[in-house]
């Protein structure tokens, strides 16, 4: 097991309770496995059906591997009006 760090943004970090979260994956482990993991947190009812994840400064697809010291952010939805 390795820890990402995730940091989390505007309605993200209020539903969860904070900024950033330790998450300990599996190594090789991927994008979609961080999503099923943060999936079964509290406050995890407010991630859409596909929530965008940032890596390193980069959307990045569910495929992609993670890393311990890749910056790992979850994007929320934008409003506009």
């Amino acid at each position: 097991m390795s820890a990402v760090t995730v940091h989390l943004f505007a309605s993200y970090a209020e539903s969860f309770g904070a900024r950033n979260l330790k998450i300990e994956l599996a190594p090789q482990s991927s994008v979609a496995d961080l999503v099923v993991h943060l999936r079964n947190l509290s406050g995890a009812d407010v991630l859409p059906e596909s929530p965008r994840v940032a890596v390193n400064q980069k959307f990045a697809r569910p495929d992609q591997l993670l890393a311990p010291d890749d910056e790992i952010a979850l994007i929320p939805p934008v409003a506009g009006g």
